[in-house]
């Protein structure tokens, strides 16, 4: 129908009748999608956020008098 309707186009019926076949489609699809969502199982909690750890950084101060003599 869907070639029918760009080549030669559709009479009122077949157009009557394709909007019905389309509306029957959609809710297949419509069913599956919430079936599809009904069913699913969460397995884990959801990951706890990790703390960033704050780098330290230790400074050495080097005498150079004492490296050079």
């Amino acid at each position: 129908m869907a070639r029918k309707k760009r080549t030669v186009g559709l009479s009122e019926e077949e157009a009557a009748e394709q909007k019905r076949l389309y509306e029957i489609y959609l809710t297949a699809i419509r069913g599956q999608v919430t079936n599809l969502l009904e069913n699913i199982e969460f397995a884990d909690a959801p990951p706890k956020p990790v703390k960033k750890k704050k780098k330290i950084i230790r400074q050495t101060t080097i005498n150079l008098e004492r490296v050079l003599h």
